[in-house]
């Protein structure tokens, strides 16, 4: 039987929902297929260049990119992945790129 690996709170992740919505942000809780981001933000379009919602997380949003501002606590329904940011990914999602 595998073990489930959790996911640290406060931990800068990515998460994508059924909805197709792509959401960057602190990790404040998750139960279920719910979670709830601190300082969260909308990722509208992500660049060639980013490679997809996993570059998202990987490098994050490249020039091109539209990501919203930050609300201060945001909870997102129907999650369907959570992907932890390197610290590179975090500080793109924090530059709030709009081109």
């Amino acid at each position: 039987m595998k073990k489930k690996v959790q996911i640290e709170i406060g931990s800068y992740v990515v998460v994508t929902t059924s909805y197709r919505g792509v959401f960057g942000g602190k990790l404040v809780s998750r139960e279920n297929d719910e979670v709830t981001l601190a300082e969260a933000r909308v990722c509208f379009y992500w660049s060639q260049e980013t490679r997809g919602f996993v570059g998202l997380a990987v490098t994050g949003p490249k020039l091109g990119s539209r990501v919203s501002p930050a609300s201060s606590i945001m909870t997102i329904p129907n999650v369907t992945a959570i992907i932890v940011c390197t610290d590179t990914a975090q500080k793109q999602w924090e530059a709030e790129l709009w081109s």
